[in-house]
């Protein structure tokens, strides 16, 4: 078992980790972004009616920002556990252990990360921004509406300082579609 178990938060382990967490650190990761570049047949959607989550895809160039969660001490092995049941629910993610950096310039760390298999079947990156809109403003799965996920991530990116142009610019298209 590891000594500490940090996990890089990108998009719903923002606002809902699901597993106690002892310290949260802005960080970012390089050489990749956060896209709405997978299908979700489970939480968000349907097998019928797929809707989309945002899924660490690599990215020459890229850097993502986020925050890097460390468990509480002492909840390690349940932790793993409990992210391994909720993030590979498909072999869509593989697992793995990349480097971030601090956002306030200290040195970085190693944390579990989970990124997009690009073969995968439920893979979509390169969709069009409008086309994510349309799905997102209409799926809706086992953890609810995607607009929720959506909205959730947005908001709390903003409450982080961190800004995703095309995340705030999703959001904004959603609303329209559903007329909000």
């Amino acid at each position: 078992m590891r000594d500490a178990l940090w996990v890089f938060g990108y998009g719903s382990l923002l606002w809902n980790p699901g597993f106690p967490v002892a310290e949260r650190r802005l960080a970012r990761l390089d050489g990749w972004h956060r896209s709405f570049c997978m299908r979700s047949i489970h939480h968000r959607g349907t097998e019928t009616e797929p809707g989309l989550v945002l899924a660490l895809d690599a990215a020459a160039g890229a850097a993502c920002h986020g925050v890097v969660l460390r468990a509480e001490p002492g909840s390690e092995a349940a932790t793993l556990a409990y992210l391994r049941e909720r993030e590979l629910i498909s072999s869509a993610y593989f697992e793995t252990e990349l480097d971030v950096v601090f956002e306030d310039a200290s040195d970085g760390l190693t944390s579990l990360a989970y990124v997009i298999d690009p073969d995968h079947v439920q893979y979509c990156g390169g969709l069009p921004l409008e086309d994510q809109a349309q799905i997102i403003a209409r799926a809706a799965g086992g953890m609810g509406p995607n607009d929720e996920y959506l909205f959730n991530t947005v908001e709390h990116l903003i409450e982080l300082g961190i800004e995703d142009p095309d995340l705030s610019w999703l959001a904004a298209r959603v609303r329209t579609l559903k007329g909000q």
